[in-house]
């Protein structure tokens, strides 16, 4: 699995969840889970949860750290456990970073009733994809409040690369845990 944190400024517009984003921009074959800050603007005819569209909620942020994974599989269900997989991993390595605790609910990350994430899961013709993102500076003018990291004090490339260990790691023991274990008749 490609895991890579890209240095380049990315602006998330909902088109890297699009099959083969990776492979089409930066040439990276396979299943990948690649980070990058930018800002996030998601018209309404990009966004994938039809929650949102119906609401017409608006999905911005002026600075965010994003996630974008791909695996060519096909099965929405284990995308979407990977997603929560992913978020639970950001909010431990952002607990021990600002040394706060945060609470996980679905996909998303919360300080009370300030919202510090946006996620989707969702599945392409040939791949299961995830966006992760999560704020690095408020977004003012939302539904809802929210917060970024820096009001905590942590540093987006210190998580992304501490989260981008863990993760690899954690695929890298489930991929152990299922070739190793013989069939039961």
């Amino acid at each position: 699995m490609i895991v890579q944190f890209l240095a380049e400024p990315i602006d998330y517009d909902g088109t890297a969840i699009h099959s083969l984003w990776a492979y089409r921009r930066f040439g990276l074959q396979g299943d990948s889970l690649l980070a990058f800050v930018g800002g996030c603007d998601i018209p309404f005819d990009h966004m994938v949860d039809l929650e949102d569209v119906r609401r017409r909620s608006r999905i911005w942020s002026p600075r965010m750290l994003h996630f974008i994974e791909e695996r060519f599989d096909t099965d929405l269900e284990k995308a979407v456990l990977r997603q929560r997989l992913l978020a639970s991993l950001v909010r431990d390595e952002f607990e021990r970073l600002a040394g706060r605790r945060i609470d996980r609910r679905g996909d998303d990350l919360f300080d009370g009733a300030k919202k510090l994430s946006i996620s989707i899961a969702a599945a392409t013709p040939v791949s299961t994809k995830i966006h992760f993102g999560i704020n690095v500076v408020r977004a003012d003018g939302l539904d809802v409040p929210t917060e970024g990291l820096e009001a905590y004090g942590v540093d987006p490339r210190g998580l992304t690369e501490a989260v981008l260990k863990r993760y690899a790691d954690e695929m890298a023991g489930v991929f152990d845990a299922r070739t190793r274990a013989r069939g039961v008749p």
